[in-house]
């Protein structure tokens, strides 16, 4: 029997998927845990515990995990892949993007437009670092490429770790780029091509049992027993995710 925990198309976080790791790796009879990975990343905090939670988890159960990538492993996606000891990914899934991104916009011009005056109050001087109601700073914005290059470095080294020699020497492979599954074979990013089914099929044989083990969906799941005003709150924090988990999809065309 093999166990299954998904990572399913959604921002991963350790407290979501710690859960699914437990109960997949404490199956006694399972000669395996196969994870799909779906997700183009989030907090490369969360994508590490996940990946750290994981080898753990194989280290105490004496078990191989392979993974495998769906639509998409990129980035903190990708980050949990390296997880596995075999990484099998579709050829047309997308893999890779290691590299560390940050994003916002500036509102100074349409708050002034709007008559609009940002008050801030601060005790620390770079309290309101990268604040997007005031001028761009050139030193907050060299603060943060040296934070973004600390925790590209972290990345690199889990990759390099992780791959190994299997890796290809490519000046590209962690500039940020993406690839096909078919390209991340090339690259080394992945071991070989297929999918769950075929692949535990092949070595385990046509009466492989798999269990699923997920997470239970549901987009009010959080909000039982709450007021309206908690409702409301929780409904716009909700949305605010969706929008920012769609932009990260976005960047690969899904």
């Amino acid at each position: 029997m093999a166990g299954s925990a998904g990572m399913g198309r959604q921002s991963v976080s350790m407290a979501a998927v710690a859960p699914l790791l437990k109960k997949a790796f404490e199956r006694s009879k399972a000669p395996v845990v196969a994870i799909e990975v779906n997700s183009p990343g989030g907090s490369p905090v969360q994508s590490r515990l996940i990946y750290r939670r994981i080898r753990e988890l194989a280290a105490k159960h004496d078990k191989k995990v392979l993974v495998f990538c769906e639509d998409v492993a990129a980035s903190g996606g990708y980050m949990i892949a390296c997880a596995g000891d075999e990484i099998i990914a579709d050829p047309s899934s997308i893999v890779g993007s290691i590299g560390v991104v940050s994003g916002g916009f500036g509102f100074v011009d349409l708050i002034r437009r709007i008559g609009v005056e940002r008050r801030v109050y601060t005790a620390g001087q770079n309290k309101a670092t990268l604040d997007p109601f005031q001028p761009e700073k050139p030193e907050d914005v060299a603060h943060l490429k040296s934070l973004q290059l600390d925790i590209h470095a972290i990345f690199i080294d889990l990759v390099r770790k992780s791959r190994g020699d299997k890796l290809a020497n490519d000046p590209e492979l962690f500039s940020g780029l993406f690839w096909s599954g078919g390209k991340g074979l090339e690259l080394g990013l992945v071991d070989r091509l297929g999918d769950l089914h075929g692949v535990l099929t092949e070595r385990f044989g046509e009466d492989v049992e798999l269990e699923v083990i997920q997470a239970k969906k549901g987009f009010f799941s959080g909000l039982v027993g709450f007021g309206a005003e908690a409702r409301s709150a929780a409904l716009v924090r909700n949305l605010a995710d969706v929008a920012e988990e769609k932009s990260l999809w976005g960047r690969y065309g899904l």
